[in-house]
């Protein structure tokens, strides 16, 4: 770097400045490629927990939901111990049914709720980490962009990001 004019050592066109820039760019790679590969790894990992436990939601999901075929059977195997009742001569009285009724309300078993609430959780808590790396890695893209004006400006304002950075 050439030197400075007398008296204008510390100016804002200074040699200085233009020293710190490119030692600290040198820094700034070294730093931002290392958290990058570890945000990257961090959002593959959300990515594929995702994928995972969106597939247990589909196989848990239906403990939500009433099961209809096991009721259309057990109604049908009723309907078939009537007919060979009726058949046999046999009272209606003295036939045991299931007692299942179609139209009663469902209530789904609390733990299928519980567990069902916990792989919501989960993959929302996956979404949001995947969300929050997508806006770290955005914010790396900006950190490392150019900065326009005079050596000092910009070295001042990458000591200011640096400082975000390091917090």
């Amino acid at each position: 770097y050439p030197p400075s004019p007398p008296f204008e050592e510390a100016g804002p066109t200074s040699s200085v400045w233009r020293a710190y820039l490119d030692e600290s760019l040198i820094d700034d790679t070294d730093i931002l490629e290392k958290q990058r590969g570890e945000v990257n790894i961090l959002l593959v990992f959300a990515g594929l927990f995702s994928a995972v436990v969106s597939t247990f939601i589909t196989q848990s999901w239906d403990s939500l939901q009433p099961d209809y075929q096991e009721m259309s059977a057990v109604l049908l195997f009723d309907q078939i111990n009537i007919q060979r009742a009726l058949a046999n001569g046999t009272s209606l009285d003295d036939i045991t049914t299931s007692g299942t009724n179609p139209t009663a309300p469902f209530v789904p078993d609390p733990n299928a709720v519980f567990i069902n609430g916990l792989w919501l959780m989960s993959i929302a808590l996956s979404l949001a980490t995947a969300f929050l790396a997508i806006l770290v890695d955005a914010w790396y893209c900006h950190y490392v962009s150019p900065i326009a004006g005079q050596p000092k400006v910009r070295a001042r304002t990458r000591h200011l990001r640096y400082k975000g950075l390091i917090k």
